[in-house]
């Protein structure tokens, strides 16, 4: 299953808003910050007064001498958070695997959503424009870094005086072809130190990063070589995760001996499953996002997550979730050094049961009947039939 990650950014966010508040500055060069009698900067500015050289973050002064008509509006924070926080409610609205990463600015995974990631895209973008009237550009892609890089590019693209409005997809398998010609700052963790660095020996672009031999980025990165590689051929197996939601509970396991064995790893899979699920019951919770993690004999990591349609903390629930993202992500032939099951976006548990069906309460007080027989005469009292034969052949892996 690829997965479709959206990087979302507001177009000149707080200049936006002051247009609602103001519709007389739409089309005009004006700055949304501080004075320039006290030293102030420019937070934002309109489209208009960046044709004329002003950007974020430059003095305030200066932003007047380059465009001497410019008008300056004030903060408005509360304002400007006000309307963050609707458009992050319309965000939610299409999956919880939302992260916001400032004021203007998130990432949402939408791997679960029939649509093609376009449609989605360009559906989000007019709803936004629909219900709160902000521009809004969005890039697409198989993971954050390279949705993020995709969104910056199709804004710079843009050179009117009017919000970009973009939506920039990478197919999937172009996710290096795509980062290659771009400016090795681009990239996560490079700044203009390490840029300069590289440029001293002929490196600017992230295609002539990808190309260097791993002693070479060891002597730029250190231990962070492996990584700066991997993102500059486009791999990011970073999870979409909120920052408000940071407690989870996992469970995984190292084998002692690497295994391609499809049984031997959906075993384990469920061993790893009731245990996630028995745990959480202990502390009386439940989660609706379910995580596997992969680590390759080479080392290779990934994780893939899915939202369930409800809160669950059932392990049969739990498994059928994290064997569907191993199905869909087992690479055939490779073998397994690590796997690992968990669950995140945690509340306390709530049930709003259908009429007539009892179905899910059964399960329920099946699950608690185990739980209290596990308390009372120990977690390896009640052994499920299809893993009998399996534990006999166990390799001795540890959690």
């Amino acid at each position: 299953m690829e997965r479709k990650v959206l990087h979302l950014d507001l177009d000149a966010f707080f200049c936006a808003v002051e247009e609602l508040l103001n519709p007389s500055l739409k089309g005009k060069a004006f700055a949304v910050g501080g004075s320039p009698k006290s030293r102030g900067v420019v937070s934002s500015c309109s489209y208009p007064a960046r044709l004329r050289g002003v950007h974020s973050a430059m003095p305030m002064g200066r932003a007047l001498s380059l465009c001497p008509d410019l008008i300056m509006v004030p903060h408005r924070f509360g304002v400007y958070s006000e309307t963050s926080d609707k458009v992050m409610d319309i965000l939610r609205d299409y999956t919880p695997l939302f992260q916001q990463v400032s004021v203007d600015e998130a990432f949402l995974d939408v791997s679960d959503l029939p649509q093609p990631i376009g449609a989605i895209a360009r559906d989000m973008q007019q709803r936004i424009d629909r219900e709160l009237r902000l521009p809004c550009s969005i890039g697409a892609a198989t993971n954050k870094l390279v949705a993020k890089v995709a969104n910056d590019f199709g804004k710079s693209r843009v050179r009117t005086g009017q919000a970009p409005r973009q939506i920039t997809i990478v197919p999937p398998g172009t996710e290096a072809e795509f980062l290659a010609p771009h400016e090795v700052q681009a990239l996560w963790g490079i700044g203009p130190k390490t840029a300069q660095r590289l440029h001293s020996r002929a490196v600017h672009t992230i295609g002539q990063l990808a190309e260097l031999p791993l002693a070479e980025l060891e002597y730029f990165f250190g231990k962070n070589a492996v990584s700066v590689q991997e993102s500059a051929r486009g791999i990011d197996n970073s999870p979409v995760h909120s920052g408000r939601e940071v407690k989870s509970i996992s469970n995984e396991i190292t084998f002692t001996r690497d295994t391609s064995d499809l049984p031997q790893l959906l075993a384990t899979l469920r061993r790893l499953s009731d245990k996630v699920g028995y745990r959480m019951r202990q502390a009386n919770l439940m989660g609706v996002v379910v995580q596997i993690k992969l680590r390759y004999e080479d080392f290779t990591t990934l994780t893939r997550q899915k939202a369930l349609p409800s809160p669950t903390n059932l392990d049969d629930e739990i498994y059928a979730a994290a064997e569907k993202l191993l199905q869909d992500n087992l690479a055939p032939g490779r073998e397994v050094r690590l796997l690992g099951v968990g669950v995140s976006h945690l509340s306390e548990p709530f049930q709003q049961l259908e009429l007539w069906d009892d179905s899910r309460s059964q399960k329920e007080q099946l699950a608690h009947a185990i739980d209290t027989l596990k308390a009372k005469y120990g977690k390896n009292i009640i052994t499920r039939g299809s893993q009998i034969e399996k534990d006999r052949d166990k390799d001795g892996e540890k959690d």
